[in-house]
């Protein structure tokens, strides 16, 4: 793992780990003098944000951990696993403050206020809107999916602790307790940031479409080489932030020596990592046809053909083979397509008909990159 990453990373978890406990002391104090279950309980939940940031300086430690034989390509998704348990103790913070909110509204208890409760309420919502901005900031820029959520969860204490602060001021100059029904809605505010932190964190353990702005940019990169006529099939996967590794088809002239083929794959692979910093462990080819005019006319009228259908998205590798009579092509067709092989099936059939003659090797592609 980048160690000037790592660093930040546990910097900013450190800021939040002492703010939080600071206003979680302070919280508590006011939520027990007060006999506010809402302020109790806001300060329960900057108990848990303070471990959450702990979790965070652990799971960066370990996902630096340098590659090994059981784990060659590296640590980095343990950074995932601690952004679960992030949301795990979130939503169990969530449920306790719903069960203590109901048991509030069942046995219902009048509390306190006065104008230094109000005071210390408005300084807690404005070091949260500071601190969950900032730790957001520096998750955003540094790719920490755990840093952005506890960023996130901040900001939203804040709104929470506004909502606080409004009860307080309706108690304390219209008599009106709306204490243990707020506690309610703070429970379900909770509960709801637990389960969207879990079910994407998930959806990144799972393996999620890599962001278009990398890909666009690795085929970029691939592209500046001359005799690169397009790159294609495009797959990244990630293990970790900061560990991208990938495959690619390039096409390039069907005339070019193994040798030639070597060195420039090697060039495509050192510039791309030095550009974008995704490894390209695997470089294959498509030939393209080289001065051939005939089969540039019929490579011009199966596009027209296969790219008529509106839910193809690309075609690409074409080759004829005018010795053996092959012509193949790849196709990628639109996810969204309720039956993706009866639609390949019939674009088969469609140019096999116009063109009897050749035999067809057709690839259906998925469209796994931008």
């Amino acid at each position: 793992m980048n160690q000037s990453r790592q660093k930040k990373i546990i910097q900013t978890s450190i800021i939040g780990i002492v703010t939080n406990i600071a206003l979680a002391i302070f919280k508590a104090i006011v939520g027990l003098i007060s006999g506010s279950i809402a302020i109790t309980l806001d300060a329960v939940n900057n108990l848990s944000d303070a471990l959450s940031s702990l979790i965070t300086i652990i799971g960066t430690k370990l996902a630096g951990k340098e590659p090994d034989k059981k784990h060659p390509l590296g640590y980095g998704r343990i950074e995932y696993l601690s952004a679960s348990i992030i949301s795990v103790i979130v939503l169990y913070a969530g449920i306790t403050s719903l069960q203590e909110s109901i048991k509030k509204i069942v046995h219902p208890e009048t509390a306190t206020y006065s104008i230094v409760t109000l005071l210390i309420i408005f300084v807690a919502i404005i070091v949260k809107i500071v601190l969950g901005s900032y730790v957001k900031k520096v998750g955003q820029t540094e790719d920490s999916d755990a840093l952005v959520a506890s960023g996130q969860d901040a900001l939203n204490d804040s709104i929470v602790s506004t909502s606080t602060l409004v009860a307080a001021i309706l108690y304390l100059f219209c008599h009106i307790s709306i204490e243990a029904w707020l506690g309610l809605i703070i429970a379900f505010v909770i509960i709801k940031s637990g389960f969207e932190m879990l079910r994407d964190t998930i959806s990144e353990i799972l393996g999620e479409r890599i962001d278009a702005d990398i890909t666009q940019k690795v085929k970029a990169s691939i592209e500046t080489f001359d005799r690169v006529q397009g790159a294609y099939d495009l797959i990244i996967h990630n293990y970790g932030p900061d560990r991208l590794i990938g495959s690619v088809h390039i096409e390039v002239p069907s005339n070019m020596t193994a040798k030639e083929l070597d060195t420039l794959e090697r060039h495509i692979a050192e510039k791309t990592y030095k550009d974008t910093g995704v490894t390209l462990t695997g470089i294959s080819i498509y030939a393209q046809n080289v001065n051939d005019e005939s089969s540039a006319i019929i490579e011009a009228d199966i596009r027209k053909m296969v790219m008529s259908h509106p839910h193809v998205l690309q075609m690409h590798g074409f080759y004829l083979d005018n010795g053996k009579r092959q012509i193949r092509f790849d196709i990628i067709i639109d996810f969204d397509v309720e039956d993706r092989h009866a639609l390949y099936q019939e674009i088969v059939n469609e140019v096999k008909r116009k063109y009897p003659i050749y035999s067809f090797y057709v690839q259906l592609d998925a469209d796994i990159s931008d």
